[in-house]
């Protein structure tokens, strides 16, 4: 995996504080190769929360957040919760070839 410890707590920190502390957060794509080079962070987010205008503004809330505590870079946010009903194929790749943080 290619973040720093510090980057992995405060991805952890701002998806407990943003979305609940039961929500899940998983690194996929080329950050969490070690092989690879470069690259943005790609995060799958999974919540219990359903309320699709309220997860709207705390995703937006979460993104703004999480840019000012880790500087600006590419921040690629998969949002997946109870009620949604159509879930796209990348779903499912990041979520198995993620890594649970």
């Amino acid at each position: 995996m290619r973040l720093t410890a510090q980057q992995h707590a405060i991805i952890r920190s701002t998806v407990s504080d943003s979305f609940g502390a039961s929500a899940a957060v998983w690194l996929f794509g080329s950050r969490a190769d070690d092989s690879k080079n470069g690259g943005d962070i790609d995060l799958l987010i999974e919540t219990g929360q359903s309320d699709i205008n309220a997860l709207t503004r705390v995703e937006i809330s979460f993104l703004t957040q999480l840019q000012m505590k880790l500087g600006e870079q590419k921040i690629d946010v998969l949002l997946d919760y109870p009620s949604r009903k159509h879930r796209p194929p990348i779903f499912a790749i990041a979520r198995n070839t993620g890594i649970l943080l």
